[in-house]
């Protein structure tokens, strides 16, 4: 059998089932060296919030052999494994720390886009929000792919049958599978104040976001999280490292996919960099591309998929004409609207502990029944502001955070349902280049109507009688007239580092993968992350992307199946 040599310290389990030695006991002898089959059934690249879920899936099959490939290196860091050092990860070693293009609707700013470069991908740097989407969310991932299996009834299945609820008995929550989602035990008197507001406000008030509140139109919670004890529950540790003593899962850390191999239009393995090393590894029945909302679409852009005049450009050669790829970009633009508080109340848990959804209709007067009858309503496509505090000032240099106060919280309100529209492209064919990101953040103009609406209703929230013994004044935005408002709007926007939409699923000319998540014109090659997305997800994006690894899995294991 060919086998390729890499380095041993980034083989997470080699075939001697020695243990990597980022999880070894620490007077474990070590090998420098070591070698791993070249061939598999099933290639997975990237361990992130899909990948995990699909590779050990699939190999619960013992029959079937599965590689699981990561660019980042270990998740075993202080900054990741506890729940409140996440800000830590932002631009640190964890992390892609890419850039978006100047942005001429934002007066020529670039964005910071952070992106998981480690064992479990973005739930490895992320706070750790578990938002489920919105019923109208999946409604949309089945229309577009022409296939109740995506709709809400179909998800709700799935999420009972992984979800460990920790909180209380809900007929909508599951409590048997790997996934252990928990509410802070003691929240934040910022978050429980917020939510408080909200329904001072009229809007309604659940005890989780997910479950019932995801089913209706508006509402405000504690937030439901993936941190238990302070520690961070991150998908590659739920998912994958119980299973890492498997003969048939290798799991190599520090591999960069260059680019898929092909014979004729069928997908047979891919081209590695595993530091200073260029190995090719081949799949026997399936290559899966499970790496983010940037880096997929680039795999696939180097391996001649995408819109054939940009690869002639780059002299990429076009092994399938497929425009939409890197098209569709979106993220949950938001701002941060900053209050001080009266007290120095430091951060807990995670330091976001309460989710607000809601529709930018903005009234003065607000009945609970308004939020559930739109809820109920089947044409109803969901909430399009979505809100989540931070209890710790928070801004962009352009919007003032020079004068944030020592003690202080931050409302990041955004956009649920954002229309305007960016693109990852790239820079050059050299796999090191760094891809071009624009971002288009605000060119719609139904979105500067709802980020206006969404941050007017921040700062209701702020002045409402649950903060009166909380805040001393408001930071950000302070008193401003319409147009200042703007002005701010433009300087404050940031990403929620929500990205996806890259590799769209659907039929038309712009779609990239169908509804079964393949390659359209190409065999062998699936994607499998938040570049699938036909829209942004309500909510932070973690578990719809585990969602999409598990609808994956099952996708191939009965493809899989069927060829034995």
């Amino acid at each position: 059998m060919k086998l390729n040599h890499l380095c041993a310290d980034d083989i997470v389990v080699n075939r001697v089932g020695h243990r990597h030695p980022e999880v070894a006991e620490q007077d474990e002898p070590q090998d420098r060296s070591a070698s791993v089959p070249a061939d598999y059934d099933v290639i997975v690249c990237g361990a992130g919030s899909s990948g995990s879920v699909i590779a050990r899936r699939l190999s619960d099959d013992p029959t079937v052999r599965v590689l699981l490939l990561e660019a980042g290196g270990s998740n075993l860091v202080p900054s990741v494994q506890q729940a409140a050092l996440w800000p830590r990860n932002l631009g640190s070693a964890t992390d892609w720390g890419f850039m978006s293009e100047p942005d001429a609707h934002l007066e020529g700013r670039s964005l910071p886009l952070s992106m998981g470069k480690a064992l479990g991908g973005g739930s490895s740097i992320n706070v750790m929000v578990w938002a489920r989407g919105h019923r109208s969310d999946w409604q949309r991932f089945a229309q577009a792919a022409d296939d109740d299996a995506w709709g809400y009834a179909s998800v709700l299945d799935i999420y009972r049958r992984i979800e460990n609820w920790l909180g209380a008995p809900d007929p909508l929550r599951g409590t048997d599978g790997l996934v252990a989602v928990a509410t802070p035990h003691d929240p934040h008197p910022v978050a429980r104040a917020m939510v408080q507001a909200a329904g001072e406000l009229g809007l309604p008030v659940f005890d989780s976001p997910n479950g019932v509140m995801m089913e209706h139109g508006e509402g405000c919670a504690i937030s439901d999280t993936r941190s238990l004890g302070g520690l961070r529950l991150g998908l590659f540790d739920s998912y994958v490292r119980p299973v890492l003593e498997r003969q048939n899962l290798t799991v190599i850390t520090h591999a960069h996919v260059r680019r898929v191999l092909f014979e004729g239009t069928r997908a047979v393995g891919v081209e590695v960099s595993c530091r200073d090393a260029v190995l090719h590894f081949r799949a026997r029945e399936q290559v899966v591309l499970s790496a983010g909302a940037v880096n997929t679409p680039c795999i696939l852009m180097r391996s001649g998929i995408g819109n054939g005049d940009a690869l002639a450009t780059h002299g990429i050669g076009v092994r399938r004409h497929l425009p939409g790829v890197g098209e569709n970009l979106q993220d949950h633009t938001c701002f941060g609207v900053v209050w001080e508080c009266k007290d120095a109340e430091p951060p807990r848990g995670s330091g976001s502990e309460a989710t607000l959804y809601a529709s930018s209709e903005i009234g003065d007067q607000r009945g609970d029944q308004r939020g559930q009858r739109r809820g109920d309503d089947p044409g109803y496509d969901g909430p399009d502001i979505l809100m989540c505090q931070l209890e710790f000032p928070i801004g962009t240099p352009e919007a003032g955070a020079a004068g944030l106060p020592q003690h202080g919280w931050t409302m990041a309100a955004g956009l649920a349902r954002p229309r305007s529209r960016g693109r990852v492209q790239l820079r050059a064919a050299d796999p090191s280049a760094v891809p071009r990101i624009t971002m288009n953040a605000l060119s719609d103009p139904d979105d500067w109507r709802v980020a206006r609406a969404a941050v007017t209703l921040a700062r209701r929230i702020g002045a409402a009688g649950a903060f009166t013994g909380i805040n001393t004044r408001e930071c950000l935005p302070g008193a401003v007239d319409d147009a200042g408002l703007d002005v701010f709007l433009r300087r404050a926007a940031m990403p929620f580092y929500h990205l996806c939409g890259t590799a769209k699923m659907g039929h038309d000319e712009m779609a990239v993968v169908d509804g079964q998540l393949a390659v359209r014109g190409v065999s062998g090659l699936m994607v499998a992350d938040a570049s699938i997305m036909p829209t942004i997800t309500t909510g932070n994006t973690m578990a719809p992307c585990v969602i999409i690894g598990e609808r994956a899995a099952d996708l191939l294991a009965r493809a899989l199946a069927g060829h034995r």
